[in-house]
């Protein structure tokens, strides 16, 4: 058994997420933790809300409600929807709690004292009206290439063009919308990235060869380019105060840390956060600080390719400055994007399916099995409602869905309600459990290497192999000349679906406990009793006990559940999406026509 962390990135507080932020971080981590966990390993799995920032005070301002108020109802409103994904997270935090209020002051006041962080004089844009300094995204004005009116300082939402505030035309507060602005000196801290690149690059050169290559490349091309030195602080009222004993001048001037130099903290934060929650129990440090244990946990992280640089080279390179051991991520695993019919998910379009949403109208084992066997991992892809409906259909409802059905049904009819016994197995058996065995250390292959793509295919190939059985057999031709090997038949299509009960949970939880429950049986062959001891204390309610993985001889044998169990026949696992469920989805999300 080994010990692995890991975090996916951080959802940002301002506003519920679409299908394409779920499957390029959250949902991927919360499977291959699944997987770790049945395969017996020490899994902490940690996330949280990244809550400061310009966008959380102006979201807040349009919402009428304090910034604290605000991002408490945000937290609690995505963490009811990801226990609606059933995200087992170890921990859901918060960046805005104290205790990354306190490590990441510990990790500016390291890097001062080891030369990295520097005070410098900025020019900055001043709102006399509001008597501030405005962040550039405060700032907003008229594009001067696009004409676009509600183009923001940094830059063009609908020319997508880079902007610095000065650019804009007929400039404006975003808080008072006055126009009476002005060019000001004023002094914030500053991160001497170009002073750590050295090192950065030869950390990259020690762990970054079997990272996915999205993920090398985009690292490598940033340090290419050469770090630069980075303004680390803001002119905000929400945030990370810089420390008074450190910076007294900046303290006073109300400067807050720039939330993406106190997001990535945040995830030891949050592991605090987890500890403190029963610290007789949990060692946060012994997960994040190397000579108190860390030095044997693996880490993994998972994100869009958007954040890849502040994982790969930004944090990194705060985590060297620091001049302390502690732990390091081991292996990346990028994501591109997903599209919507080519087109980008919009909120103020409407245009997209966001999480609420698809929760509202189907399952999440709907979701969550489509969105893994077409994750964006080496390129692009585009959700449209046609192949969602194509792939439940046929993987989910006909593949399995009707497998467990007609096996079950069929059995209780012609057997009654415990598992029948039967002949020995014979020479299709043998060669059943062969294929099987073989397709689950594939499918676990792809697993171990996070190819989940080339996962859900095998772990469809497994659920094949049960219905060419099947068909093969033909156990309701079988039952009218010899009953024995219809029994035989079922009860070895019973073992399939509960071996598929086992190996589908990373993937389908919900489906999977129906099918475990569907039979009566007791200890190792029903649930893990070694679940990790940080699943065990989880906050999240379906992080219940897992299943044990299936190993080699018993997916050859297939007699974990014996004659004589009882069992009962489950609902229909995965209703099929009719043409007008289809027609009602593009009309209410939008669908080709609208690119």
């Amino acid at each position: 058994m080994s010990r692995h962390l890991i975090t996916s990135a951080l959802p940002y507080i301002n506003g519920i997420k679409h299908l394409g932020n779920m499957v390029g971080s959250m949902l991927p981590a919360d499977v291959y933790s699944r997987y770790l966990r049945q395969r017996g390993h020490d899994v902490l799995y940690i996330c949280a809300t990244d809550e400061h920032g310009t966008p959380a005070e102006l979201a807040a301002k349009e919402a009428g409600l304090s910034v604290a108020e605000f991002c408490a109802q945000a937290h609690d409103t995505q963490k009811a929807i990801y226990d609606g994904f059933q995200l087992a997270f170890d921990y859901f935090g918060r960046s805005s709690s104290q205790q990354n209020v306190e490590i990441t002051q510990h990790f500016a006041r390291k890097l001062k004292e080891n030369g990295f962080i520097e005070e410098r004089a900025i020019r900055q844009v001043f709102s006399v009206a509001d008597d501030r300094f405005l962040p550039d995204r405060y700032i907003v004005g008229t594009c001067p290439h696009c004409g676009y009116d509600k183009a923001r300082g940094d830059q063009c939402e609908n020319c997508t063009r880079v902007l610095d505030p000065t650019d804009l035309l007929e400039a404006r507060s975003a808080i008072s919308g006055s126009s009476e602005l002005e060019v000001r000196e004023t002094r914030h801290l500053f991160l001497l990235q170009s002073k750590l690149q050295g090192e950065v690059e030869e950390w990259i050169d020690r762990v970054g060869g079997e990272w996915p290559q999205l993920a090398s490349s985009i690292a490598r091309k940033w340090l290419t380019e050469g770090l630069h030195d980075r303004a680390i602080t803001r002119d905000l009222e929400w945030g990370v105060p810089v420390p008074a004993d450190t910076w007294p001048e900046l303290a006073a001037e109300g400067k807050v840390f720039y939330v993406w130099f106190d997001a990535p903290i945040e995830y030891i934060g949050a592991t605090k956060e987890w500890a403190d929650l029963d610290p007789a129990n949990r060692d946060w440090k012994s997960w994040w600080y190397e000579p108190e244990g860390a030095a044997d946990v693996r880490y993994t992280e998972f994100m869009g390719k958007d954040n890849v640089p502040f994982h790969t080279v930004m944090f990194p390179a705060t985590e060297l400055g620091v001049r302390e051991p502690w732990k390091m991520v081991d292996y990346v695993k990028a994501f591109n994007w997903l599209n919507y019919y080519g087109g980008k998910f919009s909120t103020s379009q409407r245009r997209g399916v966001f999480t609420h949403d698809a929760l509202e109208i189907l399952p999440a084992d709907y979701w969550r099995y489509f969105m893994m066997a077409n994750a964006p991992e080496s390129d692009d892809t585009s959700f449209t409602w046609e192949h969602f409906t194509a792939t439940v259909n046929k993987d989910l409802a006909d593949t399995l869905g009707n497998f467990v059905n007609r096996v079950l049904s069929f059995s209780r009819k012609r057997f009654g309600d415990e598992v029948p016994g039967g002949a020995a197995a014979g020479v299709a058996e043998e060669k059943l459990g062969g294929e099987i065995a073989a397709l689950l250390a594939e499918y676990e292959g792809h697993m171990e290497a996070l190819q989940f793509r080339k996962a859900a295919a095998s772990l469809r190939a497994l659920w094949s192999a049960g219905n060419s059985y099947l068909e093969e057999k033909a156990p309701w031709l079988e039952i009218k000349t010899d009953p024995e090997a219809a029994a035989l038949t079922l009860r070895t299509a019973m073992n399939l679906i509960h071996l598929y009960a086992v190996v589908s949970e990373p993937f389908i939880p919900a489906s999977a406990k129906a099918m475990r429950s569907a039979f009566e049986l007791s200890g190792s062959a029903s649930t893990s009793a070694s679940t990790s001891a940080s699943t065990s204390t989880s906050t999240s309610a379906s992080s219940a006990a897992q299943a044990t993985w299936v190993t080699p001889q018993e997916a050859r044998a297939l007699d974990m559940v014996p004659a004589g169990t009882a069992f009962t026949v489950p609902p229909v696992l995965f209703a099929k999406i009719t043409e007008e469920d289809l027609e009602s989805y593009r009309e209410r999300f939008g669908g080709a026509d609208e690119f």
